[in-house]
């Protein structure tokens, strides 16, 4: 019930921001600049730059990777992260803590937005949203993470007791 009237207030609020804006002409952007917020989301898009000079300051921060691990191993991402699924965000706010700049993470930031939405809406301080390949295709480095490979049944067998 109670994820039932967030989802709703969200989209009345989407939807009102979007009535507002119909009223106004739309700009043009530069082809090469970062949309100022995702479609649907309040949440700004860091550029490549904006998220460098804060990802210098790393006892100021905290970044939350909303992607699933498997989106992680195969993209890869920035070097320490929190690791929360979108989903399950909101059962996560409890524990995550209030006194650093929080900057939220998916592929393309459309995720990342709403995560965004979500904590600053929860009174945390929210720098705004970014895509790891966005940033990528920006310049940035991701951090690429192998993961183990997996035990062969060979020496899993010579490892059992008797």
């Amino acid at each position: 019930m109670r994820n039932t009237l967030i989802a709703g207030l969200l989209a009345l609020s989407a939807a009102s921001a979007f009535a507002q804006d119909g009223s106004r002409p739309q700009q043009v952007a530069a082809a090469n600049a970062a949309p100022a917020s995702v479609p649907g989301s309040r949440a700004h898009v860091l550029t490549r730059e904006e998220l460098d000079k804060l990802l210098a300051r790393p006892q100021d921060l905290l970044v939350i990777d909303v992607r699933r691990p498997d989106e992680v191993s195969k993209i890869g991402g920035l070097p320490v992260y929190l690791s929360i699924q979108l989903n399950d965000l909101e059962k996560s706010v409890a524990w995550i803590p209030k006194g650093r700049t929080i900057i939220t993470v998916s592929n393309h930031a459309k995720r990342a937005g709403t995560a965004a939405d979500l904590l600053a809406s929860k009174g945390f301080k929210v720098a705004g949203a970014a895509g790891v390949q966005t940033y990528e295709q920006e310049g940035g480095k991701l951090t690429k993470i192998v993961p183990p490979p997996p035990p062969s049944t060979a020496s899993a067998a010579t490892t059992r007791s008797p």
